[in-house]
């Protein structure tokens, strides 16, 4: 009978009813985007324990509906069952005690890192009964945490045969995850790459001997993602190499971040192994080939194949070689068999997900095969479907040519009423991306855009008021009786696509701009008052809109500001607002929140909006206020007149949009001191210049250097010894 330590029964207690509660729950994660499909899989969604041992391969469809085939292949996979060993009582009572002294007392670094060791060394022939046991692998997980380098790559190196059985049990597998996060934090000391590579390639080596056993599973799949990520030298726990959330991927995809393939470099980087990182996808592709696919359709299969396609972003040749073989060709081009099948997979939750990943990775001469091949002729059909719309988003957004939208736009141009109509707002808003990314098609996806939400006769003022609520509108049985619905929540894609459009060509625009300029005051406020609501006017007054235009829509929130001061997305407005008003506007902004400066302090962006728009210093002195916003106007457009273009207009966004760092405000001090001085020194170098000393020489540029002071010093030294002299002698 194993003996627990008597702080060791609330955790396992706590731990065994968060088991219970992870096997009641069936299926994948039930989290949908909008858009309809699930969001990417976390570990914790994706965890389907089977029994208490953990030794299943905890499988699970991939989302889509399967046929007999697919089924056949899921049966088909080869798993090697085993029968777990008990610990023997002696052991047991062992670490229960190592438990205790490690936990139980305050140990200094030295004493904790020897006691770790020698507990490691007892581990030796043991250590995949260890690892596996449900109470003893916490234990264990805390010892690889405290051990030195030398013990932690000694332990590997014993049970790198077994590695991936211990990685593909329930506690097993969080033992490896330590282990490989002990591994990378000791990549930070200088001497020890050699050791870790020697112990990394132990591990890879008997990976490889049968990933896919270790790639279905649903703990091996996620030591082997941990592995990979070392290999390339990527925090194990990086949320852009394991699973991605879906405002990231939809950020990326509207250009409103970068994307890793446009990056120059991974942030975070640490140091790595490429060399062992192509060894291990290219020995894993090699082994699971005639398993392809069967991983093509798996949850865990294709969350590998993701992770590894990343962590080879920038390897074209390594690419060239991998994708091939996922994508199931038999060569290194893509047959008219393949295509069908491909076509088909498109539509499965798991193999939707991993063709994202291929096409933002894949080289230019295999994204150009891609959609040549595969895509041209069906990428509406395959837009009208809830899985294959993502992939079509994918394949606009990471376009490279002009070529690459003229044949989207073919197919998909003359359809954005039709994909609204089905609820796939994501093609229409990454298309437009894509054309404003690479500058083409803009008008024509403007003007495609308008005319999806406005009938010929309608004045434009609806196009706004109808993007915002997307869905509310296209969902409305009446779309000709539809009017503005009071209180409900604006459509994400929406605001989105808005934000995009005002980011074109003024010359494209003209409508959204006479359409945002016309919405009522209450429509103005509630859009002001909603997150994404308040984004798009934040993109309109950064647009390229007239100044004019953008104070039409500011003298509607007049009476609102001190109100919108206070929420967190109407702060960002009104600092915009002030950014692109005049004098007499920003008095009437600055006014309104002099009687909130208490509530306004207390939210986040509140004490920078107080000191940006120095609402102490009105409410104080609102003449010298007054005074100096009208000293900064006039200064900034005299200097505009002179150097900046005649379409250039005041914006104090263009110096104060942001709190400035302390080496900014030195820089900025400098700057002042050499504007005031410059001219002061001239004159008065000029002047003086003019004058001559009593011996008849130019006082001209003197320098005062060292010499020259100690020079003249030494001087009138010997003149007052001289004359002292002189009088002594007399």
């Amino acid at each position: 009978m194993v003996a627990i330590g008597s702080k060791a029964l609330p955790l396992r207690i706590a731990e065994i009813c968060d088991l219970i509660a992870e096997c009641s729950v069936a299926g994948e994660d039930n989290t949908y985007n909008q858009g309809g499909r699930r969001r990417n899989m976390s570990r914790k969604s994706m965890k389907k324990t089977k029994g208490v041992d953990g030794d299943n391969s905890g499988k699970n469809t991939s989302g889509g509906n399967y046929n007999s085939n697919h089924q056949d292949q899921e049966a088909s996979v080869p798993h090697t069952s085993f029968l777990r060993q008990q610990v023997d009582p002696e052991t047991a009572k062992y670490f229960t005690e190592i438990s205790n002294v490690i936990e139980g007392t305050e140990i200094d670094l030295e004493e904790r890192s020897s006691i770790c060791g020698n507990a490691l060394e007892e581990t030796r022939g043991k250590e995949v009964e260890l690892a596996t046991d449900y109470i003893i692998s916490h234990t264990l997980q805390t010892l690889l945490q405290g051990c030195d380098l030398n013990q932690l790559c000694t332990f590997l190196q014993n049970c790198s045969k077994d590695f991936p059985r211990i990685a593909m049990d329930r506690s097993g597998s969080h033992v490896a995850e330590t282990a490989l996060k002990s591994l990378a934090s000791h990549l930070q000391e200088s001497d020890t790459q050699d050791l870790v590579e020697v112990t990394l390639n132990d591990i890879c080596r008997s990976i490889v001997v049968n990933p896919v056993e270790v790639m279905t599973n649903c703990h091996g799949s996620h030591v082997l993602r941990s592995l990979l990520c070392l290999c390339k030298g990527v925090p194990l726990d990086s949320s852009d190499f394991h699973s991605k959330k879906s405002s990231q991927v939809l950020a990326q995809r509207l250009n409103f971040k970068a994307s890793r393939v446009d990056e120059s470099g991974t942030h975070g980087l640490q140091m790595g192994f490429p060399d062992m990182l192509k060894f291990l996808v290219s020995e894993i592709l090699k082994a699971a080939r005639k398993d392809i696919e069967i991983l093509q359709v798996d949850q865990y299969g294709s969350l590998v194949l993701q992770t590894a396609l990343k962590l080879l972003a920038g390897y074209e040749e390594e690419l060239l070689h991998a994708i091939p073989i996922i994508l199931g060709c038999k060569g290194n081009f893509i047959d008219k068999n393949v295509v069908k099948r491909l076509l088909s997979l498109m539509k499965e939750t798991a193999f939707s997900h991993l063709m994202e990943a291929i096409l933002e990775v894949a080289p230019e001469t295999l994204y150009n095969e891609l959609i040549t091949t595969v895509f041209k002729n069906s990428l509406f059909e395959m837009s009208s479907h809830h899985c294959g719309n993502f992939v079509v988003q994918a394949l606009i957004s990471h376009a490279r040519n002009e070529d690459h939208v003229e044949l989207m736009w073919k197919e998909l141009g003359t359809r954005f009423k039709d994909l609204f109509g089905m609820g796939k707002f994501g093609v229409v808003a990454s298309f437009l991306a894509a054309c404003h990314r690479l500058n083409s098609h803009e008008q024509k996806c403007c003007q495609a855009l308008i005319g999806s939400v406005c009938m010929e006769n309608e004045p434009p003022r609806c196009i706004v008021p109808r993007i915002l609520f997307l869905d509310n509108y296209f969902y409305c049985k009446d779309k000709s009786n539809w009017d503005w619905p009071s209180g409900a929540r604006m459509h994400v894609i929406g605001t989105l696509i808005l934000q995009s459009v005002f980011r074109l060509p003024i010359e494209f625009i003209h409508a959204f701009i006479s359409s945002m300029t016309s919405l009522e005051e209450d429509h103005l406020l509630d859009t002001t008052k909603d997150n994404g609501g308040a984004r798009v006017i934040e993109a309109f007054l950064t647009s390229n809109a007239s100044t004019k235009q953008k104070r039409k829509l500011i003298v509607k929130l007049k009476g609102h500001f001190g109100e919108l001061a206070v929420l967190q997305s109407g702060a960002f407005t009104v600092d915009k607002c002030f950014d692109v008003s005049n004098v007499s506007l920003k008095e009437m902004i600055v006014s309104e929140m002099v009687a909130l400066q208490g509530e306004i302090s207390k939210t986040r962006q509140g004490p920078h909006l107080l000191r940006k728009l120095d609402i102490e210093g009105y409410a104080k002195r609102p003449d010298q206020w007054k005074a100096r916003q009208t000293s900064k106007e006039t200064v900034y457009n005299d200097f505009i007149s002179t150097f900046g273009s005649k379409e250039t207009k005041y914006n104090e966004s263009f110096t104060e949009n942001r709190p400035k760092t302390q080496k900014e405000k030195i820089k900025d001090m400098r700057k002042e001191i050499d504007t005031q001085l410059t001219p002061f020194l001239a004159h008065n170098k000029k002047k003086s210049g003019q004058k001559r000393q009593s011996d008849g020489t130019e006082r001209g540029d003197v320098k005062f250097t060292k010499h020259a002071t100690e020079d003249d010093v030494g001087k009138s030294k010997r003149k007052a010894h001289r004359k002292r002299k002189h009088t002594e002698k007399m």
